[in-house]
């Protein structure tokens, strides 16, 4: 359950005092049940609107206060007139934009009817998970109230009041899942680097146990006998001991089939070792883990949903710090794959942990497909900004069905492209291959490197570096670290993978 926003589902009723919240299309008319329970203040409506210049836009508000004829302290009427584009209606964007118009509001009442009729109960549901998505904060570390004024932190008692309110509940009951998933990964994104590192990181993803994941974690000796050295290269630097955790949820109801497997780059802090990052902005590099906690969100969300299918969650934990002891260029690593490395640049880390991560899941899982993610380059924002995040795959359906679950939750991704002439920038003199390839195309490269370890399992790389953390805010999230991924890949195995 959230701890920012208190969610129930209840009928169309007129209002009982608190925020009364109704919904107006361009001629600023709400529905007629919804203008019944506004009585003579729903007259009033349009002369309110044309004096404040208020349209009905989608995604514009008029706030009344103590309307006249109303049970309510406060009336927050919401446009959704459809736009011009013909876009489809957005009900979690719709959600967040009106959780955002609350300010301190504590009781709220949604009148979630459309002016021309009803919206359903999968339109509800996803309404409420905007609520809550936009209600998350992360302010477990502040002690000083601002303006050293006491702050109601109680949660925000909102009825989403509907035609049907079973119905509500029942297809709510996912997308509370999916919300618990996404809240976890942004917690894990938010946590300071002297909290969240590889061993408490790991005892984290454990607590998957009591949703019903087997969790197992391997420390650095198990890992030496794998032969992982690639990805302990990277954590040698660190007094920190690295950290490789296997999620499985077991939900298929045919027990023969192969898993779908989900690989995330976990680097709790990224100094870039000897490479060393500027000072400016590093303290962003404790959100390099997002990868990894994106995955750990998504095994929750599948297993508190009962999801019908068999999964596995892969993450590498490491720290790259630059001690005496830590990975320097011209290093040769041999990774568990048995091809050798050679070290360009020790800031190429997220990769050589990717590395053995996924050539463990490809040798020892043998999973149908894989997918990766990880704040892997700042190339990719480079390319593609932070609206969407970088796709390479070396299977089209997997590319394909990946794109449209993106574009479905509003995680979307672009495919960048991937070829020998990319492949070969990564070839080296002394080695099998080297780290990096410079600045062209360093996303790609970055991309052709992984792809050496994944062997013919069809796989496909998410570089999530501009949208996991820092990205722009929006509608449904004002997080840094925003828990993306967690509702795209949700969405692909549902639509996909489950019977």
């Amino acid at each position: 359950m959230s701890e920012f926003v208190k969610i129930a589902f209840g009928p169309l009723s007129p209002p009982k005092g608190g925020t009364y919240v109704v919904f107006v299309g361009g001629d600023f008319k709400a529905s007629p049940r919804v203008a019944e329970f506004l009585g003579a203040a729903a007259a009033r409506l349009e002369a309110a609107a044309k004096t404040v210049r208020f349209q009905g836009k989608y995604l514009t508000s008029l706030d009344i206060l103590e309307p006249a004829g109303v049970e309510a302290a406060r009336l927050l009427v919401v446009g959704v007139a459809p736009g011009k584009d013909g876009k489809p209606f957005d009900f979690p964007t719709l959600g967040g934009f009106v959780f955002g118009k609350l300010g301190a509001a504590k009781k709220v009442e949604i009148a979630f009817e459309a002016p021309s009729g009803e919206w359903d109960a999968a339109a509800a549901a996803d309404f409420a998970l905007g609520l809550r998505l936009r209600a998350y904060r992360f302010d477990a570390y502040k002690t000083v109230k601002k303006n050293g004024e006491d702050i109601d932190d109680s949660p925000v008692s909102a009825t989403v009041a509907v035609g049907d309110p079973a119905a509500a509940r029942a297809a709510a009951a996912a997308r509370n899942a999916v919300a618990e998933g996404v809240e976890l990964a942004r917690g894990l994104i938010n946590e300071p680097p002297n909290v969240l590192y590889p061993e408490s990181f790991a005892e984290r993803a454990a607590g998957l146990e009591t949703d019903g994941v087997e969790v197992e974690v391997l420390d650095e000796k198990e890992m030496a006998k794998l032969g992982m050295n690639a990805l302990l290269g990277v954590g040698q630097g660190s007094k920190r001991g690295s950290r490789l955790v296997v999620m499985r949820w077991r939900g298929a109801k045919a027990k023969r089939g192969k898993p779908l497997a989900f690989v995330g780059k976990g680097v709790c802090f990224d100094s870039g070792g000897v490479s060393i990052k500027p000072g400016a902005g590093m303290e962003e590099m404790k959100g390099d883990m997002a990868g990894a906690a994106c995955v750990v969100g998504l095994m929750r969300a599948l297993a508190l949903r009962k999801a019908k299918v068999d999964a596995v969650g892969v993450v590498g934990l490491v720290e790259n710090m630059p001690d005496g002891g830590a990975i320097r260029p011209s290093d040769i690593l041999k990774s568990m794959s048995g091809r050798t490395i050679e070290i360009v640049n020790t800031d190429a880390e997220g990769r050589l942990v990717l590395a053995d991560a996924l050539w463990y899941v490809h040798d020892r899982i043998k999973p149908r497909l894989m997918v990766d993610l990880a704040t892997l380059t700042g190339a990719i924002m480079t390319a593609l900004g932070q609206e969407r995040a970088g796709l390479f795959a070396n299977d089209d359906e997997l590319a394909a069905r990946l794109s449209a679950a993106g574009d479905a939750t509003g995680e979307t991704v672009w495919r960048m492209p991937l070829g020998a002439a990319y492949d070969k920038m990564i070839d080296s003199k002394v080695a099998d291959v080297k780290n990096a390839a410079g600045r062209n195309a360093g996303a790609i490269t970055a991309a052709q490197f992984l792809k050496r370890f994944v062997a013919d399992t069809p796989w496909a790389h998410l570089d999530v570096a501009g949208v996991a953390m820092n990205a722009p805010a929006n509608e449904i999230n004002q997080s840094w670290g925003s828990g993306w991924g967690v509702r795209l890949l949700d969405r692909f195995i549902a639509e996909h993978y489950e019977r």
